[in-house]
């Protein structure tokens, strides 16, 4: 018995997705787990395994496509099953054959009246008929309306077959837009001197740019920034990896420095909710991570009570399952503040905007080796710039000076962080 395959709801938010590339073909076997199609929602591209077996009968969406949650992605059932039956119901919304032909027997009648009249009319009444014919109105079957809202298809662009010029079912069914093919990425498209590319925005770059519009331009952002001493740090770094089994990143100790601070501060581990301000019990740590289509924030959970070693080997698990679109929804929800590390990069100062619902987020740059004062004189140091950015409708300014201040201790005292 074949079955339906519905584009699944793989976030929260996401209401449609897009088949970035499809890992089985048509008449292909399918097992259960098997990855049938990459799926490029809101928030990443994620492989898509296949909950049953069978062969691939039928696929809804092609590559580069965009189709709503729960639509048809694809059948699966015996090889040689025929499923002219199923799809007939899908591209009548639901409609059984039944319903069809009831539709279209009331389109014959409804066109029938009309015809009859042209007949009888006087040729100044058929000029009035032609102006009517012409004007803006959309003449449409009640079916081919609700298929056309239900596909997103512009009805006024589609040409009717019917009596008259009416768009009926058929009209739908047969209809395809001019959409532009997908074009690559920005950065893999060799542009002619002189000439200019579009590129298409993924669905992932749109929530970016809405969220981040939203959280710019409505929580009142404001920004403190402090120089730490990484001397200690580097020297305490170094100790750490002569025996460890794995090496510890400065970002590691920093993602530690900050929920340890944190805890001391739950101010800042908080959350604007419009009606009220909610402070975590438990400190979640999402690290911004960069990606081909854009940016993932995947979260160390209970950082306070994790070592430096099980933090590094959980961030390096999470940049392998990005780089391989295996991040899942239960990998990036759930974060109480954020931190967004360009060091690596050689940025050495930047500001970042609110990762909402977060109060907070951490922008870290760089370590620097410069001359520095020392007991009164000038000597060569490493140091390193980071700049808190806080929702002034939750933080104040000494909150989150005092919350800089204790995650300055822990970097210039990390022998503090491993106690």
């Amino acid at each position: 018995m074949a079955e339906i395959v519905t584009m699944p709801r793989l976030s929260d938010t996401m209401t449609e997705g897009t088949v970035a590339a499809w890992l089985k073909q048509k008449g292909d076997k399918v097992s259960e787990g098997d990855v049938l199609a990459e799926i490029e929602t809101d928030k990443a591209t994620m492989e898509f395994e296949a909950f049953q077996e069978g062969v691939l009968l039928y696929v809804g969406v092609a590559e580069g496509e965009t189709a709503p949650v729960d639509s048809i992605l694809a059948i699966l059932g015996e090889e040689g099953e025929d499923i002219s039956a199923i799809l007939e119901k899908e591209k009548n919304g639901g409609a059984t054959a039944d319903d069809a032909e009831e539709e279209t027997e009331k389109e014959a009648k409804e066109t029938a009246p009309a015809n009859e009249a042209s007949s009888e009319t006087s040729s100044s009444a058929t000029e009035d008929a032609s102006s009517e014919t012409t004007s803006d109105r959309v003449k449409a079957s009640p079916l081919a309306k609700k298929m056309a809202e239900d596909k997103g298809i512009d009805i006024s662009k589609v040409k009717g077959t019917g009596e008259g010029g009416r768009i009926v079912k058929r009209d739908i069914d047969n209809f395809k837009a001019d959409a532009p093919k997908a074009a690559p990425a920005a950065q893999q498209v060799a542009i002619p001197q002189g000439e200019t590319v579009d590129i298409p925005v993924s669905n992932m770059r749109k929530v970016i740019a809405k969220r981040l519009a939203e959280s710019k331009f409505t929580a009142p952002h404001f920004y403190l920034t402090r120089e730490i001493d990484m001397d200690t740090a580097i020297a305490a770094r170094k100790a750490i990896n002569e025996t460890a089994e794995s090496k510890v990143s400065f970002n590691d100790l920093v993602i530690k420095a900050v929920a340890l601070a944190l805890k001391k501060h739950p101010a800042v581990n908080s959350a604007w909710l419009g009606d009220k301000i909610r402070q975590y019990g438990y400190v979640n740590i999402g690290v911004a991570v960069a990606v081909e289509d854009g940016l993932l924030v995947p979260v160390v959970r209970n950082a306070d009570f994790k070592s430096l070693s099980t933090i590094n080997a959980e961030v390096k698990d999470f940049a392998e399952k990005a780089r391989s679109k295996k991040l899942q929804p239960q990998d990036w929800e759930g974060n109480t503040f954020t931190i967004s590390n360009l060091g690596m990069f050689g940025i050495e100062e930047f500001t970042a905007i609110i990762n909402p619902p977060d109060a907070c987020i951490l922008a870290v740059g760089g370590i620097v080796e410069k001359p520095v004062v020392k007991n009164g004189q000038i000597v060569v140091g490493n140091t390193m710039k980071v700049t808190l950015s806080c929702d002034h409708r939750v933080v104040d300014g000494a909150t989150g000076a005092a919350f800089l201040q204790t995650f300055k201790n822990y970097l210039e005292n990390p022998v503090r962080m491993l106690a």
